[in-house]
């Protein structure tokens, strides 16, 4: 038996697919297919908030920079009144980092919910849902795998249709 795909909720093998605890033998299954849910706005949200959180200091010292200009102030006023605002705008250079990993991370999990389906003894059974694309892309590439080599080379060619989804021949009884 060869495992495709292993963590603490799915399994993908050569002989089955495990899903928090159910198992679904290959042979049983016809076909399998992924839908994509709607955006999820609160990760968009988040991704704008990550946004605004890079410029605002960068705006601050523009705007600081501006200010010192149209007040026209003594000499000194005016020079610490721009170094502030370059501390300021330096100040996102430490942040951007943490950041833009954090936003980095955001379109590694995606913004949609993600379903994985199986004609499973003639019956449509959802056998993941989940918001991580990654791990979503991980686990549907080793059921193609899993199904792909259950079956003969000629045939596993023509596996994956345009809909996306994995369809397994039926053996004749």
């Amino acid at each position: 038996m060869i495992t495709y795909y292993d963590d603490r909720s799915v399994q993908v093998t050569s002989a089955a697919i495990r899903v928090d605890g159910r198992a679904y033998p290959l042979a049983e299954i016809g076909m399998i297919w992924h839908r994509r849910g709607s955006r999820s706005w609160r990760v968009l949200a988040g991704r704008g908030a990550i946004g605004v959180a890079l410029a605002g200091p960068l705006v601050a010292a523009v705007l600081g920079v501006a200010l010192a200009v149209w007040l026209h102030r003594s000499v000194t006023v005016t020079v610490a009144i721009v170094g502030v605002s370059v501390l300021v705008g330096l100040a996102v250079g430490p942040l951007a980092d943490f950041l833009f990993e954090h936003l980095d991370r955001s379109y590694v999990r995606g913004s949609r919910q993600l379903e994985m389906w199986a004609r499973w003894r003639g019956q449509p059974v959802l056998l993941l849902r989940t918001g991580d694309a990654l791990r979503f892309g991980q686990i549907y590439r080793a059921v193609q795998r899993a199904v792909e080599s259950g079956r003969p080379a000629s045939r596993a060619q023509n596996s994956i249709g345009r809909s996306g989804s994995i369809s397994r021949p039926r053996s004749r009884p």
